[in-house]
This record gives structure tokens, sequence and C-alpha cells, in this order.
């Protein structure tokens, strides 16, 4: 499958395809008058968070993983598979990898969160570590590729990945009637293609909205300047899920498909997420407070919605891969 050929079709086809948990819909009273609040809306604004965190793994991930590696033929298949990764797709791949009984070797950046690389070596995978900057964890990837003749499964640039991940959508819409937005965090862009994708085939008036942090919004620059923007290889945030640059199909698809990109502070996600964690009891990632920060804290975000009338939001909670120590920190940290 080339980019241009990603549609409904292959999204559907995915979701028949793979094994993945039904994640639940979460809502909360507390949360929707909070939006509400912060953006002087006197309308109720309903906020229903697709529960990705409960996903085998832990995140999303696996939906594009498993669908990636069923996908295979047997002569693929037997050298196994490699990515570079920093967590979650790690995981995804390793888990996927072992299901199907085939070797899984698994690039990391040395500063990965510990808790995703015990995880990646429970499943069964051999981790090579690398610098944590893109063009170490790209030729680290090429070299064991080469090395081991496996097949190379990209965390966001694939588009079987991407149709697996456009999954979430399928579900979203199944459980939820009538939503006028949905916020995708981005990091790659391979979720926000997928559920992009399939939003506006199965609802072309809906609104889709991606959710970036300011620390690292090329995707945001890129849609407002319309010219492909990248990030510093430096460029840090405690989204870690969320560091990479727009791959080439996100990057023709989220100008197709995407309405508006909107950014948050570092200590508007972390603010988020405790506020997830304490009023909704859920564990996520910082990652995955990025839309509900964008729903809480952006007001340029307050005034789209305001005019153009949106009450319903479908947010994705995309993992819950976090170290409980360190997030008690974050949480001191940014008091």
């Amino acid at each position: 499958m080339v980019s241009e050929e990603i549609s409904i079709n292959h999204v559907l086809q995915a979701a028949e395809r793979i094994q993945v948990h039904r994640t639940p819909i979460a809502t909360s009273t507390a949360m929707n008058e909070l939006v509400s609040k912060n953006g002087g809306i006197m309308s109720s604004v309903e906020l229903f968070f697709k529960c990705e965190l409960f996903q085998k793994t832990g995140s999303f991930k696996y939906r594009g993983a498993s669908n990636a590696i069923a996908l295979l033929t047997d002569e693929e298949a037997a050298n196994g598979v490699v990515c570079h990764s920093s967590g979650n797709h790690a995981q995804a791949l390793a888990l996927a990898a072992k299901n199907r009984g085939i070797p899984a070797y698994i690039v990391m950046p040395k500063n990965s969160p510990k808790v995703k690389k015990e995880a990646v070596y429970e499943y069964g995978a051999q981790i090579i570590e690398c610098e944590p900057f893109q063009s170490e964890r790209e030729s680290m990837a090429e070299k064991v590729r080469v090395e081991k003749q496996a097949s190379f499964i990209h965390p966001f640039n694939n588009p079987n990945v991407i149709a697996g991940q456009g999954t979430i959508v399928i579900e979203l819409f199944s459980q939820v009637s009538d939503l006028d937005a949905i916020l995708v965090p981005v990091g790659g862009g391979g979720m926000l293609t997928g559920c992009s994708i399939a939003a506006k085939a199965l609802n072309p008036k809906i609104k889709v909205f991606a959710a970036e942090p300011s620390q690292v919004d090329d995707c945001y620059r890129t849609f407002k300047g319309k010219k492909r923007m990248t990030n510093s290889v430096k460029t840090e945030s405690v989204a870690d899920g969320l560091l990479t640059n727009l791959g080439d199909i996100a990057y023709h698809e989220v100008l197709k498909h995407v309405d508006d990109v909107f950014t948050v502070s570092e200590k508007e996600i972390i603010q988020a997420m405790e506020l997830i964690w304490e009023r909704m009891k859920l564990c996520i990632e910082p990652s995955a407070a990025v839309g509900c920060a964008v729903a809480l804290y952006n007001q340029d975000f307050h005034e789209k919605i305001k005019q153009e009338g949106i009450k319903r939001i479908g947010i994705i909670l995309c993992g819950g891969n976090v170290d409980i120590i360190k997030a008690t920190e974050l949480f001191q940290k940014y008091k």
C-alpha cells in the first residue's frame, strides 16, 4: 500500500483483522464544567475520552503494529521486524511480533523511560540503545535492518500502521453519537492521519483538531504556514511520545484532513494530566494529556468551538505508560 491509497476501506479492513481491546469511553462532569468555565462558554461542552491507555501494551500503538505485522508475508516475517521508538511503538511491536512468533529488534533512545524499556524486554524483544536524536534512531535501525534482514516497521510513516491507528475512530464513532469534533495528539502523525481519514470519511462535517506541545510544534507551524517545518534535534518535552517530526505521509494528509492545530505549554500538559489522574482516576502519560490540555487552556481553541457551535468533543487519551514516581515529581514541579 502507498500513501495515496490509504482510505477508509483500509481502516475498516484493519478493524476486522486486528485483535485489540475495545477501549472504553470516559466522561467527567467536572472536566466539562472546567472547559466551559475556562473558555467563557455559556452552553455546556461535553468531552468524551477514548481511553487508549487501556489498550494492549498501554497505548494505541498496538493497533498499528499488529496490523502491520499481520500483513507481512511469511517470507518477510521469518527474519523478524525492527523499529526505532521512544517506548510505546516499541512495546506494541514487541508484543505483536511475539504473538506471531517472530523476532523483534527495537532501537530505543538511551533516555527512554525505564518502565517502557522493561516492558519491551518482558515481551521478548531485543533492545539496541542509541543517542536520543532522530538521526541516530534512524541510522541505528537501518543498520540493524541490514544485519538481520528484518522488516522495518516505522512507528508512524507506514500506511499499514496508519490504517491500524484509524481503528480508534471506528470504535469511537460506534460508542459516541453526534460528535462535533475530535482532538488528537500529534507527534509523528500516524494516529492523527489514520483518525482524520476515518473521521472525515464517516462524517465529513466533523472537525478534526490536532493537539501538540508548544516546545515541539512542527505540526502547528507546518499547518499554519502550509510548508514543511521541523523541530530542533535537541528539543525536549514532558510529552516524550510526541517528540518526533511529522512523517512524510502525515505531512500531506494533515493538510487535507485536519481543520486546525493547537498547542499547549509544558505546565498546561502536566496540569491537565494531574486533573485527569485526580478527577477521573486515569493514570495517563503526559503525551495523552495534550488533547485535554488544549480543551482546558487554549484560548484559540475556545474561540473556535464558540464560533462553530462545537459542543461534543472526542479526545484521544493515547497511552498510560508512565513512571509513577516521575509523574508525581512533575506534578510538584509544575504546581
